[in-house]
């Protein structure tokens, strides 16, 4: 068999021409679109890695962020609480004060209205008390009040202890200004002169007495000189009444039982 040296070399040609067509139109094509498609890749996962970075970034910074909210608000929920327990407090302080002050004003108020009362009853008392001395003195005696305290008075000076009657004497003696008589009543020019005689006879010397009318001086009569005094009067009566008649008004007040009042009468000299 003859080898046709022709043909073979024309289909070696023919081949290698097919491959040089198929590396210039096929292969080449299929590399270069091989290589964008990678070098597209690429970029797209650098592109990812990117973003993923600036996502863990954000995310960082979003903790970091609620964190610091979280920290802010419970800054100022503490101060909220703290604030509302100062103002609570200012509150019941305020609230505290007023119910001292409505208490104190209506605790003055009641002691006011007690201290009026007992001057009503006081001045009813002695009122009373007064007239009844009078009507039983003029009915029983024939005298007045009056003349019935001028002779205790008078009595009473009389009886005084030695050491009384020595310190008024003194002071009597040394005093620049006449000695004080007030009584609560206006005195007779009868009684004046009972009384000074009454004085002169118990001091053994004229005394210079100047006379005055006192209503506070509760139907009495009193005698004052350089600091001493001797008085007599039915205040200490009353003072006794006064106290009796309080312990009555503060038990009714209570809304306690009522003790029956009791006041024992005593008549006392003042020295003073």
């Amino acid at each position: 068999m003859l080898i046709d040296w022709f043909t073979v070399g024309a289909q070696a040609l023919n081949f290698l021409i097919l491959v040089w067509l198929m590396k210039r139109f096929l292969y080449k094509p299929i590399l270069h679109a091989i290589d964008e498609r990678e070098k597209r890749i690429a970029l797209a996962l650098a592109d990812a890695d990117a973003k993923k970075g600036e996502a863990l970034k954000e995310r960082d910074e979003f903790r970091h962020r609620n964190r610091a909210f979280d920290e802010q608000r419970a800054a100022l929920l503490s101060q909220a609480m703290i604030d509302a327990k100062a103002e609570r407090q200012r509150l019941i302080e305020e609230a505290r004060k007023a119910a001292d002050a409505s208490g104190t004003k209506r605790q003055e108020a009641l002691t006011r209205d007690a201290h009026n009362l007992n001057q009503s009853i006081i001045r009813r008392t002695q009122q009373e008390v007064f007239a009844i001395a009078r009507k039983a003195l003029t009915d029983l005696a024939s005298a007045s009040l009056e003349e019935r305290l001028r002779g205790v008075f008078t009595r009473r000076l009389r009886e005084m202890d030695g050491v009384a009657k020595e310190r008024l004497a003194e002071a009597l003696k040394t005093s620049s200004s006449p000695a004080l008589l007030r009584s609560a009543f206006e005195l007779p020019a009868e009684q004046r002169a009972a009384l000074q005689a009454a004085l002169n006879e118990t001091f053994s010397a004229q005394i210079d007495v100047r006379f005055e009318t006192a209503p506070e001086v509760i139907s009495g009569i009193e005698l004052t000189t350089n600091g001493q005094k001797v008085a007599w009067s039915i205040a200490d009566y009353l003072a006794s009444l006064e106290k009796a008649v309080a312990e009555l008004v503060m038990e009714q007040g209570k809304s306690e039982p009522s003790h029956e009042i009791e006041a024992e009468p005593k008549s006392v000299v003042n020295l003073r």
